[in-house]
């Protein structure tokens, strides 16, 4: 019994060096600190997501002055359509009030006639005092006619003792004068007209020449 208890402690005791002997020849457990690759990995990696910071600043940048841009057009835009607008409004009834000219010039010719052509015996073929309520009723349609161009700002150009501008002006004929120096409006054949600072339509003048 004694020599079968020393056999089985020293197997023991083998068994445990082997345990210990094994243990010894383990590879050591690794620190903290990391491989040359992986420190060098990791040190691409920091760098591409440098680069993507980088990139997405400048995209940003990039956007933001586009965004500014396309914002000044678009009120540049704004603005123009403003003014067309305007000159829509100033305008849009051009060619009714060029038309109501005509009336006017009619108007103002007859008004003429009666003053320069009273005739030798009005009574005989019209009283006088119809003649003059005729007058005066063309003369009220007239001034009636006149205050409705104004509202929509359309002016006269006084053209007589003026010189001759081709912008407002179309010159019918020429003659000769002592009075006036040359190049003057010395008679106006038919009325211009301004519409705002447009011109409506040009004055039809008769321009003084110099004696040859």
């Amino acid at each position: 019994m004694t020599d079968n208890s020393q056999k089985k402690k020293n197997i023991t005791i083998e068994t445990d060096d082997m345990l210990f002997k094994n243990s010894d020849e383990q590879e050591p457990v690794a620190t903290g600190t990391l491989s040359e690759k992986e420190q060098t990995n990791e040190t691409e990696k920091a760098k591409t997501l440098e680069e993507q910071l980088k990139e997405a600043k400048q995209e940003i940048v990039q956007e933001h002055d586009q965004l500014l841009r396309l914002s000044a057009e678009f009120e540049n835009y704004k603005k123009r359509l403003n003014r067309q607008m305007d000159e829509f409004r100033k305008y849009a009834n051009e060619t009714l009030l060029k038309d109501f000219l005509f009336v006017v010039d009619n108007l103002e010719r007859a008004l003429n006639t009666s003053v320069e052509n009273p005739g030798e015996n009005p009574g005989e073929n019209i009283g006088e005092s119809l003649q003059t309520c005729v007058t005066e009723g063309v003369e009220m349609t007239l001034n009636e006619i006149l205050k409705i161009l104004s509202k929509f700002n359309v002016t006269p150009i006084e053209s007589l003792g003026k010189l001759f501008d081709p912008v407002f002006h179309e010159a019918v004929m020429q003659e000769e004068s002592d009075e006036q120096s040359e190049n003057t409006v010395i008679n106006e054949l038919q009325k211009g007209y301004l519409i705002h600072d447009r011109l409506l339509r040009p004055s039809m003048v008769v321009v003084s020449k110099t004696k040859s």
